[in-house]
């Protein structure tokens, strides 16, 4: 292992703003629909689940949104993050390619989710809401917003998908640590929960089916809320404090990226750490990639369809215009449980129809034997997640190598792996396998959204 040089700034250096893409965009993403009537929802359509400040930021087009003052004062418990020159990694890979990575690992949470927890609960504490309900795939979110409720005092419930309530008891303890219920996904809790098992008996869960629930409680009680880990607009823009630091840190080193990765559930820390550099392409025309990295058995960018759906399983949620597998598509239970997501948020889908943003998939053993590398190079255990966006990166950096071409590579590292060891356990005891959707299988998925389509 290579001492890594480290850019840190400064808590004065810490962005006082996010930055809202939607200013910038050259096609506005379609707006989302009431399901009842398919007319575009309006504020009131919102107001049962989530918190007035935050209805606003999701539909805001003003181009910088002021950071509350409480916000960034937690934010400076663990920000500005580090960027890294991944010169370990460099060095094994004997590439020509400069890699830098953002550490979000170092959140008390061990992830970039915290980002976008503490303003959530922030603004419901000011309209005072009393509690939370939400989703939780891998259980980083659920983590943070556990943390971030216990701060402002409200209640939280968290329903966490069943595979990975199974397969990472230790998120849950975290989560009943920091003050939060946890209930595995399809539950007997709620109405929907007991649908779904009866409906797929044996069912391993999907983060559509756990927003369902989390979704149907909150409309219950008048004083309870749901908030969501990613996907929206306002979720893309607090986490554009990654991609606005790493600006900052990347002028220090002296370098600019000619590729941004990070790995792609629903969209949260690919576009906390790119969007802010989209825009150096929109006013400057600065020649950038960035490319999300998705899981080959949840491939919803690179095979999926753009289409109105629903964000949950059930149909609670307005139909949003997206690329999609289908709301009802339930991914193969792989260990990277934060990316097992049937559809992509609104923006990054409008940007990718658009042609400016990539995506790959990537098969599950091929994404853990990236981890492995960097964790020798780095001295880092990765999450399943961010495995995703190291395989691009060393994949980059390989044809770099090959192409005998400089290049200057940035990737986010979303978490860490300190909780998920059983995966690299089964990747280590040649316990894990590839699965690759077959294309019936979203065909049939995706030929239900038909009757959703507005005329």
């Amino acid at each position: 292992m290579k001492t890594t040089k480290k850019i840190v700034l400064s808590e004065d250096e810490m962005p006082k703003y996010w930055y809202n893409v939607l200013a910038d965009m050259p096609n506005k993403p379609l707006p989302p629909l009431n399901p009842k009537t398919r007319k575009p929802v309006t504020l009131s359509d919102l107001e049962p689940i989530f918190a007035k400040g935050l209805i606003e930021q999701e539909v805001s087009t003003e181009r910088w949104i002021e950071i509350p003052e409480e916000v960034r004062n937690l934010y400076r418990i663990y920000r500005p993050t580090p960027l890294v020159r991944a010169s370990g990694l460099e060095k094994a890979l004997d590439t020509p390619a400069k890699i830098y990575f953002k550490n979000e690992s170092v959140s008390p949470v061990g992830s970039h989710k915290l980002n976008s927890a503490i303003p959530q609960a922030y603004y419901n504490k000011i309209e005072g809401v009393k509690s939370i309900t939400t989703e939780t795939g891998a259980g980083q979110w659920g983590s943070a917003m556990s943390i971030a409720c216990k701060h402002f005092g409200l209640n939280l419930n968290v329903y966490m998908v069943k595979v990975s309530y199974e397969q990472k008891p230790y998120r849950k303890a975290v989560m009943n640590t920091y003050g939060a219920n946890v209930f595995a996904s399809p539950s007997d809790t709620t109405e929907i929960g007991r649908k779904m098992q009866q409906q797929f008996p044996g069912t391993s869960g999907s983060l559509g089916m756990a927003i369902s629930e989390a979704v149907e409680e909150a409309l219950k009680d008048p004083n309870t809320k749901y908030t969501l880990g990613s996907v929206l607009n306002h979720v893309m823009l607090h986490q554009t404090i990654i991609g606005l630091e790493a600006e900052k840190q990347m002028e220090i080193a002296g370098d600019y990226p000619d590729v941004v990765i990070a790995c792609f559930g629903g969209g949260s820390n690919f576009g906390g750490i790119a969007l802010p550099f989209l825009r150096h392409k929109f006013a400057e025309g600065k020649d950038i990639r960035l490319i999300a990295a998705e899981p080959a058995s949840c491939p919803k960018l690179t095979r999926g369809k753009f289409e109105y759906d629903f964000g949950d399983t059930e149909g609670y949620t307005p139909l949003l215009p997206m690329y999609t597998l289908g709301h009802d598509f339930e991914p193969a239970s792989i260990h990277a449980g934060g990316l097992r997501y049937h559809g992509a948020g609104s923006i990054v889908s409008q940007l990718r129809k658009d042609g400016l943003v990539e995506a790959e998939d990537i098969n599950q053993t091929e994404t853990f034997q990236a981890g492995i590398i960097f964790a020798r190079a780095e001295g880092i255990i990765p999450a399943p997640e961010s495995t995703h966006a190291i395989a691009v990166a060393i994949r980059e950096a390989l044809k770099a190598k090959e192409e005998g071409k400089e290049k200057v590579i940035l990737f986010n590292l979303s978490g860490h792996g300190l909780i998920d060891m059983m995966a690299y356990e089964d990747y280590l005891s040649g316990k894990l396998g590839d699965y690759e959707v077959p294309q019936s299988i979203i065909d049939e998925s995706i030929g239900k959204l038909k009757d959703l389509q507005p005329e």
